[in-house]
């Protein structure tokens, strides 16, 4: 076996104890046992890094587990709310096994798209675009509220937040947009889809085309209207909550 050969099993390797560490949060080792038809003893032994499964059992760990977990059902459980009914997704932002995992779910769901950078807004959305990003191999940006010391021009778009009745301007440096490019735009969260539309804007500014538009937690339905002006890229959003009157 050649080194790169051996360096991709064992990354293989690797990535079946994650995943199954991961499933492990929400899954008692018995539905783990079903899951993936390895008993629990040696399940055990696998998630407490005591010794790592061969490389074909780990490709079959991952094609089990990639049908089973229900990662929708992992990042609700997570998910906080205070008194006022505010989201609270610092379990998640912070949490970067399921980060990864959720980033290799993107690259799979974009299977066939081209992809040259990755584009999100600071600073809750910078995490998981920095993981989807470090999937796809490519760059990764992020738009700011602020312009940038140092930088001397901009890519500058201003939209309006319709609830609060202000206005905010969204800053990228001139140049980290280039015609060629196919951009990925990611958040983690979405309600009125107000800022995805500036970034969307940001984008066609740059000269390039967009890949697709990925949120992970999506309020409501409506925010869809604001960005789906057509259908030349699609829009996918992993979880969905009720919106709030």
């Amino acid at each position: 076996m050649g080194s790169e050969s051996r360096y991709d099993s064992i990354k293989l390797q690797i990535r079946s104890v994650e995943f199954l560490r991961l499933a492990k949060e929400i899954y008692s080792y018995q539905e783990l046992m079903k899951l993936t038809g390895i008993p629990i003893t040696v399940l055990n032994r696998y998630v407490k890094g005591h010794i790592l499964p061969s490389p074909e059992r780990a490709a079959s760990i991952l094609s089990k587990l990639e049908k089973g977990y229900d990662v929708a059902r992992h990042i609700k459980e997570k998910l906080g709310f205070d008194k006022g009914g505010f989201l609270d997704n610092t379990k998640i932002v912070g949490d970067t096994l399921l980060l990864r995992f959720i980033a290799n779910h993107v690259v799979q769901m974009l299977a066939g798209r081209r992809v040259s950078k990755v584009l999100t807004v600071a600073v809750d959305g910078i995490p998981l675009a920095v993981h989807i990003a470090d999937a796809f191999g490519v760059p990764f940006m992020y738009a700011k509220k602020d312009k940038e010391i140092g930088v001397t021009s901009f890519i500058e778009e201003t939209y309006t937040v319709s609830r609060a009745g202000i206005q905010v301007s969204l800053y990228l440096p001139k140049g980290s947009i280039e015609k060629r490019d196919s951009v990925l735009i990611t958040d983690d969260v979405v309600r009125s889809g107000e800022q995805l539309k500036a970034l969307v804007n940001m984008v066609k500014k740059g000269g390039a085309e967009i890949a697709g538009i990925f949120v992970l937690i999506a309020v409501g339905e409506r925010w869809k209207k604001e960005v789906d002006e057509s259908s030349e890229y699609a829009i996918h959003s992993l979880v969905t909550l009720p919106e709030q009157e």
